[in-house]
């Protein structure tokens, strides 16, 4: 077991909240701040104190929370310099490859544009975290709100390239509709068609799906597979680049 108690939990419709917090020193960050009501309540029920909050990218769903915490709790608001016009009270800003420090363990900043040009992520680099807000997701990534396709694919690139035993917690519970669009490209993957087949009994359970390992999405998602021959093949599109693929991907699952 890590140094950390992590509390997942959904609010909204199909965000993810994220507690994480220090067994002895009692440090207690929330991962952006979609619902706080819900929030506290789990702050309560755990019987913690919110110290930090960690702020991905600017989106309402990600933010709506930031003003009662604060002024509830007093928290250190961290969040992306690039979107710091747009995130409230911001106490401390970050920019790509900044360092912070979060009870003993540094944590280092990610800049992924792509969502938006500003979003962040946070890799405890230690403890095998990623906290990926909406970037990566379960077998898929983040639609493609202000970036380019080259920007996001670069964005996973550089996820791609972290330790395959990273625990990676995302921002919503986009499981099950990832899932199958993966197996609608390829139907016939034996690691695809049994992770479509655990999410689903997850789902029908209303259970969550997750954090992930990203050694599992090395092998699922199809985002961080635009190296892989059988899906330049299926996609007739052989002698493509890596980003040309990631591109076609990105616009059938839009249309998906």
């Amino acid at each position: 077991m890590g140094k950390f108690n992590i509390n997942h939990f959904i609010c909204r419709s199909d965000n993810y909240g994220v507690i994480i917090s220090d067994k002895n020193s009692g440090l207690t960050a929330s991962i952006d701040a979609p619902d706080a009501e819900i929030i506290d309540q789990e702050l309560k029920r755990n019987d913690l104190k919110l110290t930090h909050l960690f702020i991905t990218h600017k989106h309402l769903d990600h933010i709506e929370g930031i003003e009662y915490l604060k002024d509830k709790y007093g928290c250190t608001v961290i969040g992306p310099e690039k979107e710091k016009d747009e995130i409230p009270l911001l106490d401390i800003t970050v920019i790509d490859e900044e360092y912070i420090d979060f009870s003993g363990s540094p944590i280092k900043i990610i800049a992924t544009p792509g969502h938006t040009l500003g979003h962040i992520i946070y890799h405890f680099e230690q403890d095998n975290l990623l906290f990926a807000g909406d970037t990566l997701f379960l077998m898929g990534c983040g639609r493609v709100f202000e970036g380019t396709h080259r920007q996001m694919f670069e964005s996973l690139e550089k996820i791609k390239k972290l330790s395959p035993d990273t625990t990676i917690y995302c921002g919503h519970e986009y499981s099950l509709a990832n899932a199958k669009f993966v197996a609608s490209i390829l139907p016939d993957n034996n690691n695809i068609k049994k992770r479509l087949h655990e999410i689903e009994l997850l789902r029908n359970k209303n259970k969550h799906t997750l954090p992930t390992l990203l050694n599992d999405e090395l092998k699922t998602n199809l985002f961080l597979m635009s190296d892989n021959p059988s899906l330049k093949k299926k996609l007739d599109m052989s002698d493509a680049t890596e980003e040309e693929i990631f591109s076609e991907l990105r616009t059938k699952k839009d249309n998906f």
